[in-house]
């Protein structure tokens, strides 16, 4: 009885078996007309019923008709990016099946559409890969793998249900921070939008004599090695390696805002994830403070092996607490905890010039033992209305209003560069490319 009950909720009538069911009753209705069209429906609805017991047969006779299992190229998933899942499904039936496979994808997503249409050969074994992009970090938990099979006769349907629990952990983009990596060893950022800085002089760390190629700056060549080699030989110097490296990550309510289905805080802790990577390949210290109301995380710069897995596991749980961000809480904890004169990039936004001197008396007083580079945000929406040409008075003074914040926003570069305070003024999506450019102009220039 249990398994009867179990099968009768697998089976589905297939849109075939309806059309039928409909002509029959068709004929039926004709026959009280024409006696040909009743006993010819009658024969019909005998046939149907025989297939379809004949199509549940065939259904049914496995126990475990098909596999499926999920397959993805990282154990977890990048934030903000393109990821690939792959269902591995394999036919045990003897003959042709149609599948319809619809994966119970995580309630982040909701998306109640998704379904992959296929036909298996027996003991067929085939891929199938669909993409996902995640927006938010986070446990993301996979449901149950529905797989709906019919047979060369398509009448009835087996609605078979695969449990296959499936949790992967989203982090902060990491898929972007092996681009970045691989563009830095090889010197290759320019191509990700990374300028080349003409170097001032050159930075004290000798590091060897090579002969000259073309492009090589003719200040650099050692007279002395090239009339023993008797060709150019010059002096090439490294940028001072071994400096602490801070990105500041304020977790305030003023980062919830969101741009483009990601929020400030998440554009923040993935360009300062990849800031760090990039520090560490150039030898530099990466470290991390996340703070609001108080601090909430803390990773020392280092340069540890595990230094990179530490600030992704430290950036993983962040999230805004929707208080108020205390500048004066953050000035006290840097004063004890960094003793060493470092570059510190502060991830915030401030929306108007009153707002940036509220905290400006802090950020002079952490200026004056660290290079201080603040990056806040420009408003891609208004920028957007900006464009725009009203058409009518109220669209008149919507803009006049964008353009007074506007110009508050360029104020508060001018306000800052006044107190010898670095500034990046970038959208959202040109965060990273920004935030790196600027570290490699400082670096470039040997400013600490």
């Amino acid at each position: 009885m249990k398994n009867a009950l179990h099968i009768f909720k697998q089976i589905r009538f297939t849109t075939i078996f309806y059309w039928v069911v409909f002509v029959l009753i068709v004929g039926f209705i004709n026959g009280f007309i024409f006696d040909i069209l009743y006993e010819t429906s009658l024969g019909a609805l005998l046939l149907l019923v025989l297939l379809t017991f004949v199509d549940a047969i065939l259904l049914f006779r496995h126990k475990n008709p098909v596999s499926a299992t999920r397959h993805t190229k990282y154990t977890r998933l990048s934030n903000g990016d393109i990821n690939d899942i792959t269902l591995h499904i394999e036919n045990y039936y003897n003959f042709n099946v149609k599948m319809d496979i619809v994966d119970e994808l995580p309630e982040q997503f909701q998306m109640r559409d998704f379904k992959i249409s296929a036909s298996l050969e027996p003991a067929q074994q085939r891929r199938f890969m669909y993409q996902i992009r995640p927006l938010e970090r986070g446990e993301y938990h996979f449901g149950k793998i529905n797989v709906f099979i019919t047979s060369p006769l398509s009448l009835i349907e087996r609605h078979y249900k695969i449990e296959e629990p499936f949790m992967m952990q989203c982090y902060p983009s990491f898929i972007k921070l092996r681009q970045y990596e691989l563009m830095a060893i090889s010197n290759r950022l320019s191509e990700l939008g990374i300028k080349k800085i003409r170097k001032i002089g050159h930075s004290t760390e000798f590091e060897q004599i090579k002969e000259y190629v073309i492009g090589d700056d003719i200040r650099t060549i050692n007279w002395k090695a090239t009339a023993r080699r008797s060709q150019l030989m010059i002096n090439h110097y490294r940028d001072e390696r071994a400096q602490q490296v801070y990105c500041f990550v304020d977790m305030g309510r003023i980062m919830k805002m969101p741009f483009d289905q990601f929020t400030l805080l998440d554009y923040s802790i993935n360009a300062s994830l990849v800031l760090g990577h990039v520090a560490w390949i150039k030898q530099d210290k990466p470290g991390l403070i996340g703070f609001s109301n108080k601090i909430g995380l803390h990773v020392n710069a280092d340069r540890k092996g595990n230094q990179l897995l530490r600030l992704q596991e430290a950036l993983y749980n962040a999230k805004t607490d929707f208080k108020e961000s205390n500048y004066d809480v953050l000035l006290n904890h840097v004063r004890t905890k960094i003793t060493q004169r470092s570059l510190i990039l502060l991830f915030t936004n401030f929306e108007t010039l009153s707002g940036l001197r509220r905290q400006l008396k802090y950020l002079r007083k952490m200026a004056t033992q660290h290079l201080v580079v603040v990056i806040f945000f420009e408003n891609t929406e208004m920028k957007d209305l900006l464009q725009q040409k009203p058409q009518n008075t109220f669209e008149i003074y919507e803009q006049t209003i964008a353009q007074k914040f506007d110009y508050e926003k360029r104020q508060i570069t001018r306000e800052l560069q006044q107190y010898g305070i670095l500034s990046v003024y970038t959208t959202p999506q040109q965060l990273t490319v920004n935030t790196l450019n600027k570290y490699l102009e400082i670096k470039t220039r040997g400013l600490i």
